[in-house]
């Protein structure tokens, strides 16, 4: 029997697909809820253009593993080395700006021991189709930020519809690849979370997106979401993209939702030869809320460092939802006690410290 899925984007909107046969559920998904926190950064200086990178700081994660690459079912580092790297989301942007500062990303690489935080630009309900260059200097602070700490930093392309906004999706990232290409630290997520979409959308989309980024030189990793709000990992191994190299593959999962068939699912897709990075997953329901899941979230946690996969804990945020990582009205520039850390943001920075 069909389930009817209510699904707020605090959790991204990410479901369990019904069983063969059935047909899907119907998903109500309103916008997410106002957060507690001002939705304004708090570092506006402007970016500098780091077209000439100065050197990651010694024994940084980007100083000892460089450049990333996709071989086989891997992401190497530059000695060729499996690596996994492990991190925070920070929420949406147009909503979760507060957080987006210098501040916060070194506190996370200092005191949590990130080696990677992705900067999650919403696209649609007021962001960057409404405000682009707002939303734009955010992304450049928690880049430049991240490249001055030596971690590694996702630019995620925040949206559910991506196909229906690829010449905005081209040339965001035709800018971005044009700025960073010499700059190892800076990976590339293209469509965030397909929805509805066939895999053969979304790969069009990618190949015409990665196409931009190699077009201007730069080599940088990719990752491409998969459909079913990055649950089909299947259907991407089934028929990878074969026109440019440095290609990996989104898998998402909540603890609350998804359990051992989508493990199952991701090593199958692990055997066929394509890469997977998990670039979000939540401790509770996909929803973003309900009970939390630490259990089943230990279990996942070993599923990807025994495979290497790398992962972005969502979300680093104040939002009241379970799956944020700080309590409402946190320091929105860094350093909090553990009195500010939620239940889930303990667990995450324990497994992060580990």
């Amino acid at each position: 029997m069909a389930v009817l899925h209510l699904s707020l984007l605090g959790g991204c909107g990410i479901q369990e697909p019904p069983p063969p046969g059935e047909q899907p559920p119907v998903v109500v998904e309103p916008g997410p809820t106002t957060p507690t926190s001002p939705a304004t950064p708090t570092d506006p200086a402007t970016p500098t253009n780091p077209t000439n990178p100065t050197p990651a700081p010694v024994a940084s994660p980007v100083a000892t593993n460089g450049k990333l690459q996709v071989v086989g079912n891997q992401i190497q580092n530059q000695n060729g080395v499996a690596v996994q790297l492990k991190g925070m989301s920070l929420f949406w942007s147009q909503w979760g700006g507060a957080f987006y500062n210098a501040s916060v990303v070194n506190s996370l690489a200092d005191n949590w021991k990130v080696t990677v935080v992705r900067a999650a630009m919403g696209v649609e309900e007021g962001g960057y189709l409404t405000n682009p260059a707002a939303e734009k200097a955010r992304v450049k602070t928690v880049v430049d930020a991240a490249i001055a700490k030596g971690i590694y930093v996702i630019i995620d392309w925040h949206d559910h519809n991506a196909t229906q906004h690829t010449a905005q999706a081209k040339a965001f990232f035709t800018e971005m690849a044009q700025l960073y290409k010499n700059t190892p630290n800076v990976i590339f997520e293209i469509f965030n979370e397909p929805d509805y979409e066939s895999w053969n959308e979304v790969r069009a989309y990618a190949v015409e997106i990665i196409g931009a980024i190699r077009g201007v030189g730069a080599p940088n990793l990719v990752v491409v979401g998969t459909p079913t709000w990055s649950q089909g990992v299947d259907a991407a191994a089934s028929n990878p993209i074969t026109q440019y190299p440095n290609v990996a593959y989104t898998l998402h999962f909540y603890a609350g939702t998804h359990g051992q068939w989508l493990r199952d699912r991701a090593d199958a897709a692990l055997s066929k030869g394509i890469a997977l990075f998990v670039t979000e997953f939540g401790t509770c329901d996909a929803s973003g809320n309900g009970n939390l899941k630490l259990d089943e979230t230990g279990r996942w946690i070993d599923f990807m460092n025994s495979r290497k996969l790398s992962w972005a804990n969502w979300s680093l945020h104040d939002k009241p939802e379970t799956a944020s990582a700080l309590v409402p009205g946190a320091s929105t520039t860094g350093n909090w006690p553990d009195s500010a850390l939620t239940p889930s943001g303990a667990f995450i920075k324990q497994k992060l410290l580990q």
